[in-house]
């Protein structure tokens, strides 16, 4: 392996960028159960909690924090940002702006701006007044330049929320040379997302890729397969409906999910 490595003519240029985003669908029936769920789901994915699982992730790539920028917002949703490092960096070459991800015990607003590696999450609570189907939606991006890989983090981040349906996108971009002058588009081997996705979770979905190889983009879309109506109802206990009335709820959950999965109205 060793004897195989390429030797580069100075940094790694190439870009990594994952593109994660996810969907937790929820039965709330009326609209005070609606804005329950929300608030329930927008505290338990709160600026705290997301910026600690972004910390994660960027150990898990092995990169350093630089800056973190959060926010909760009103009435719902929250935004997290953190700027990485390939490498640990000595203290006299970091930016006397970035906190290393030492933030105030007081709120305060922090801005910061990205630079070539950065990790940033932004949430989405949804519902309407006409339906009783809740939506909660995660955005999450890993952009990294040089050898460390967003992919190694993949499985933590699928992990981390509760998916019904998960789309992915992966694209390496830039080239980088070696010690000759040779061009590299990509410097591992990769055929699908997949791949590097835990095997025991592929089987709870079922996925899809759509990728275009000659310019490096991947992209897999994965749904549950199994629905566990109880894991789905908001303050309500599954016994407390007829059995028409889960076969009904049954529906609503699998239509509203093969729509967001498809990415077009069908019903």
């Amino acid at each position: 392996m060793e004897n195989n490595k390429i030797t580069l003519y100075g940094f790694n240029n190439l870009t990594k960028t994952l593109s994660f985003n996810i969907y937790d669908v929820c039965y709330a029936k009326g609209q005070k159960e609606q804005k329950d769920y929300i608030e329930y789901i927008d505290e338990q994915y709160n600026s705290e909690r997301l910026t600690k699982i972004l910390c994660d992730v960027t150990e898990m790539i092995g990169a350093r924090v630089l800056n973190i920028s959060k926010q909760d917002y009103e009435p719902q949703g929250a935004s997290v940002n953190v700027l990485i490092a390939e490498k640990e960096l000595d203290k006299d070459s970091i930016d006397p702006s970035c906190n290393l991800g030492i933030l105030p015990d007081t709120p305060e607003m922090i801005h910061a701006h990205l630079d070539k590696s950065h990790v940033t999450v932004h949430t989405f609570p949804e519902y309407h007044p006409d339906n009783s189907i809740s939506t909660f939606r995660v955005d999450i991006d890993v952009s990294t330049c040089g050898t460390i890989s967003p992919l190694n983090a993949l499985n933590y981040l699928i992990a981390s929320f509760d998916s019904d349906i998960i789309t992915i996108d992966y694209r390496v971009r830039g080239f980088t040379r070696d010690v000759l002058g040779k061009k590299f588009f990509i410097d591992h081997d990769i055929t699908s997302i997949q791949d590097y996705i835990d095997k025991s979770t592929l089987t709870r979905y079922d996925a899809i890729d759509v990728n275009v190889y000659q310019s490096n983009i991947f992209h897999t879309k994965l749904l549950i397969k199994e629905i566990d109506l109880q894991n789905y109802l908001f303050k309500k206990d599954v016994y407390e409906l007829t059995p028409k009335q889960r076969l009904d709820i049954t529906d609503s959950l699998r239509r509203e999910m093969i729509e967001i999965y498809s990415g077009m109205n069908i019903y």
